[in-house]
């Protein structure tokens, strides 16, 4: 035998199809001219692919080993035809699936949007909702032909899924490989196609499903229900359904982030006399104590009273938002009780506040700064 190409390779006369494979994308990058300058490295290039060629074809390779060589009985030589995909596997990593894929294929995830008051984003709760979606055929059990008929072998592809084709090039003849047109790279088909899915193993329903919303959910949330999407193409498993969370304004309660905030108005005389008042949350009527003096602007906070932690303990608070309204309109009878109290208060009329009054109880900020720098 003139030719050794096991040696060629550096390969065991019993090496397995997969250690050809490796041993010759290992010299196809060492040795290809577009990457290897060296005027040898071509037809050391020509040789490996050609040993590359008789040992990668079972047929090839027993007549190799009986004692014949394939290539000079065909007249090849490098010349003669290799499979392209390889000899790109070589330089760009392969992972190329190759011969029929399979009919059955997992389905599509789905996403929906479903929108909550805020009373069922802090509690939780449970929503039925209806989905159209794709689910496995009954008539055929997702297999795609009529009852008793099933798939043949494709005739164009003989099976493989896929056609090759020759083209001459300065590498020799080139093999190249592209999806039976046919069959749709499945290496089936179906003569007789299933009367309710047209043959493809699923038909679109709609379904009804109950959705189970966490406590503390908010704008965004996705609440996954795993296998409840769409079934694959062949009666493949079905994907996941996601719920994307949408919550509604509430006409009271501003929410941010786990806290809710609302406004109340205090009247002037209430504020300045102090009062109570009956407050309606979302957790039930909570008493609230305005202190006497409460000035525009205050903020309450009743602890624990907000949206509960959707990945954690507690609860966030409720702030209260104090908006003292004076009154725009007197009659005669108030204006006159006003000014009473105003001269009574000595405060018929405005002051420009300096730096030095800001809180004339503790002498002002700059006062008190001073203070705590001095002892005082």
């Amino acid at each position: 035998m003139a030719t050794d190409y096991y040696a060629m390779l550096s390969v065991s006369r019993d090496a397995s199809p997969d250690e050809i494979k490796r041993a010759y994308r290992k010299l196809a990058r060492e040795l290809h001219p577009d990457v290897n300058q060296d005027p040898g490295s071509q037809e050391r290039f020509k040789e490996v692919t050609a040993a590359y060629e008789v040992l990668s074809d079972p047929e090839k390779r027993q007549m190799y080993d009986l004692g014949g060589d394939p290539l000079r009985a065909s007249g090849g030589g490098f010349g003669a035809t290799f499979d392209f995909s390889d000899l790109m596997d070589a330089f760009f990593g392969g992972g190329q699936q190759r011969g029929p894929r399979p009919r059955m294929r997992r389905g599509q995830d789905a996403l929906i949007r479903m929108q909550v008051d805020l009373a069922e984003a802090m509690f939780g709760g449970t929503r039925e909702i209806q989905v159209d979606t794709a689910v496995r055929c009954n008539a055929c059990a997702g297999a795609g032909a009529s009852p008793g008929t099933e798939p043949t072998m494709c005739p164009m592809c003989k099976g493989r899924g896929e056609i090759q084709n020759v083209q001459r090039s300065f590498l020799g003849q080139v093999m190249t490989s592209r999806p039976c047109p046919q069959c749709q790279g499945f290496g089936t088909t179906i003569p007789h196609p299933c009367v309710e899915c047209s043959g493809d193993g699923r038909v679109r329903t709609r379904a009804n499903l109950t959705v189970t919303i966490p406590p503390g959910v908010d704008t965004g949330t996705r609440i996954q229900l795993a296998g409840q999407g769409e079934v694959g193409p062949g009666g493949g498993d079905p994907g996941d359904l996601f719920v994307e969370i949408v919550q509604e304004p509430h006409p009271v309660f501003e929410r941010r982030g786990d806290d809710l905030l609302c406004t109340v108005e205090v009247p002037m005389t209430a504020a300045a006399l102090g009062t109570t008042m009956t407050l309606e949350t979302l957790d039930g009527y909570e008493t609230v104590d305005i202190k006497a003096g409460t000035q525009p602007g205050s903020v309450m906070t009743l602890r624990a009273r907000g949206v509960p932690r959707l990945r954690g303990a507690g609860r966030g608070d409720l702030h209260v938002h104090l908006d003292v309204r004076t009154p725009t309109r007197l009659d005669v009878e108030q204006e006159q009780l006003v000014r009473q109290l105003a001269e009574i208060r000595g405060e018929e009329g405005a002051v420009l506040r300096t730096q030095h009054d800001e809180d004339p109880a503790a002498g002002g900020l700059f006062s008190r700064l001073r203070g705590a720098f001095s002892g005082r």
